[in-house]
């Protein structure tokens, strides 16, 4: 297959867009971000990759770093986890607070905003966040094979100094009792996940993990990158989970970065950015692009 012929049509075709959504406003340190950028890569599980537009420029992932930190809280907790965060669509936007108290402080999966919130609170578990950090840091370096992976301290202080919802957030979770730590540790720890920085070639790489290829190296075991493919095509995309999956047809996990991690089961690891927004808070351009890729490739779960 012409992966390079595909990509190149694909830039060519988003440089042509004119709608390339917004910048996430509510973080300062997002919302100056140049909304004409576009970065694409694709790393395969037999070790090819490439690369094509913004590939190689620093972002900020964001909400895509839930996935890295669901893998953890899983090897830690099992199944346990479960008890305290659910596994069902949200169907409202990322941030929202209506659902909590309506089911009582249990999000209803790992990757809304309170869902993540109590995922990192489980992994720091009376640990120092500065550990804990560290230990995301290199779970995500090992699965990109890179260790040029960072945080932005900038992007983390503005999170930090704006996150006023996220704090409600976790004060309301801590109310019905599912926070074991402070809600001021558990968010600091959460804003600088949030802010670890990396370029579309690093995330696509890092994606790798969960590929579930015998050619690859086993970083979680098999049922588990299974069941987190299966979260993220059902709520990898907030409120806009359903029509990501009807575009695209592959489990996919987004963040307000613009970057959107795509994960091809057995196949590759795919990851664009493009920091315009959609309404659902996903990227504009990036869910086009990877719309577009997956027709030329025909790839799909459902065959």
């Amino acid at each position: 297959m012409d992966f390079e012929g595909i990509l190149q049509q694909i830039a060519t075709d988003m440089q042509a867009e004119t709608e390339r959504g917004t910048a996430a406003g509510y973080i300062p340190e997002l919302a100056s971000v140049d909304t004409n950028q576009f970065g694409m890569a694709v790393a395969l599980a037999d070790g090819r990759s490439f690369a094509v537009g913004d590939s190689h420029r620093r972002f900020s992932i964001q909400s895509v770093s839930k996935v890295f930190t669901l893998a953890l809280a899983l090897g830690r907790l099992g199944e346990d986890l479960w008890r305290r965060v659910g596994r069902e669509p949200s169907g409202l936007p990322f941030n929202s607070i209506l659902q909590l108290e309506h089911e009582h402080g249990i999000p209803r999966n790992p990757f809304i905003n309170a869902g993540a919130l109590v995922v990192t609170d489980a992994i720091l578990a009376g640990n120092a966040p500065r550990e804990v950090l560290g230990e995301i840091l290199r779970f995500v370096r090992a699965a990109a094979g890179d260790d040029d992976i960072h945080i932005d301290d900038a992007v983390a202080r503005s999170e930090t100094e704006h996150g006023d919802r996220n704090m409600a957030l976790s004060h309301f979770l801590a109310a019905h009792g599912n926070f074991e730590n402070s809600p001021e540790l558990t968010c600091g720890t959460y804003f600088h996940q949030c802010a670890i920085e990396m370029t579309p070639h690093q995330l696509a790489m890092a994606g790798r993990f969960l590929v579930g290829s015998p050619d690859l190296p086993s970083m979680i075991s098999r049922d588990r990158v299974r069941r987190i493919n299966a979260l993220m095509l059902t709520c990898g995309h907030y409120d806009g989970s359903g029509d990501f999956a009807y575009r695209v047809g592959l489990p996919g996990k987004s963040g307000v970065g613009g970057g959107i991690l795509v994960i091809v089961p057995g196949r590759a690891s795919i990851a664009v950015w493009s920091p315009g927004l959609n309404r659902h808070g996903n990227s504009k351009l990036g869910t086009l692009a990877v719309e577009r890729f997956a027709q030329a490739t025909g790839w799909s779960v459902f065959g």
